[in-house]
């Protein structure tokens, strides 16, 4: 199948997605009633009994304490514009963060009510999970989202679903680098999907304490350099995801940094809000 052939605005060679993840104070946790605790991720050490985890807990709060005035001064200072996935239930409790994407220039894209695994949802609890959420962020931030990010895991009705409580553009997908329409099981209309990536995720060196901040921003260069240098022939574009607790902590922050300040040096990148992605591409490739 021949790919679409459209062009970003302003003749942009790439459309550069910078995702900020708000997980914080949503996760799993056995106060909240769960039966499992996260893990402790810097230390990869996973616990074998739901016990409450009160270490683990200051853990994730470090990314609402301090990771997010860094990681939110670096989108300032170089005037990015970014989409916020984030856990309504994080917003809630962080109404600082919640304050700073109020009606701002940055997009909020729901990441669920909490940041948990929707894949054991039945339907009915899985649509009320997508309502509540997306109810939740309209009031923090003022602006109801139109983009969705599960955990990992979703359902075959999560995008029926999606489109019927008004949602434009679904994340949950790795397998491109340019939006590209897809069926939506028991729909007659496509869905736009925005794809992920991955391989670029600073979540990996949380998985990988090996994984230094050098390799991520290496990594992160050279992804940029290729899908750059492709983005003269068709439209690319990248995403680098982001984790408060994780590229926000001092010793990785300046790994972001560089990165802004390498691609700050290029002409024709598009610093795109996934809606913004999601919109044009709709007004450029019909779904049919």
């Amino acid at each position: 199948m021949s790919k679409p052939v459209y062009s970003w605005p302003d003749k942009a060679r790439l459309a550069l997605s910078i995702v900020v993840n708000v997980e914080e104070g949503s996760e799993y946790n056995v106060g909240e009633g769960d039966k499992i605790t996260e893990p402790v991720d810097e230390l990869a050490v996973h616990l074998t009994k739901p016990v409450r985890n009160y270490g683990n807990e200051s853990n994730y709060r470090y990314g609402v304490n301090e990771g997010h005035a860094r990681v939110a001064a670096l989108l300032d200072k170089y005037n990015v514009t970014a989409t916020y996935t984030a856990a309504a239930l994080s917003l809630e409790r962080a109404p600082e963060i919640a304050a700073y994407l109020h009606h701002s220039r940055h997009e909020t894209c729901s990441h669920g009510w909490r940041w948990i695994h929707q894949f054991r949802l039945d339907e009915t609890q899985e649509r009320e999970f997508i309502r509540k959420a997306a109810d939740s962020i309209e009031r923090t931030t003022g602006t109801r989202p139109v983009g969705w990010l599960s955990r990992y895991l979703h359902t075959a009705v999560t995008r029926r679903l999606l489109q019927e409580e008004g949602f434009l553009y679904h994340m949950d997908d790795y397998s491109a680098d340019a939006p590209f329409w897809a069926p939506v099981e028991g729909s007659d209309q496509p869905m736009v999907i925005v794809p992920y990536q991955l391989d670029t995720n600073d979540m990996k060196m949380w998985l990988a304490p090996s994984y230094l901040p050098s390799h991520w921003l290496e990594y992160a260069i050279d992804t940029f350099d290729a899908l750059y240098a492709e983005g003269a022939d068709a439209p690319r574009m990248m995403s680098l995801g982001l984790h408060l607790r994780i590229i926000g902590r001092p010793g990785r922050i300046a790994a972001f940094e560089k990165f802004l300040k390498y691609v700050a040096d290029k002409q024709g990148v598009w610093y795109a809000k996934r809606r913004g992605i999601a919109e044009h591409f709709v007004k450029e490739v019909a779904s049919r």
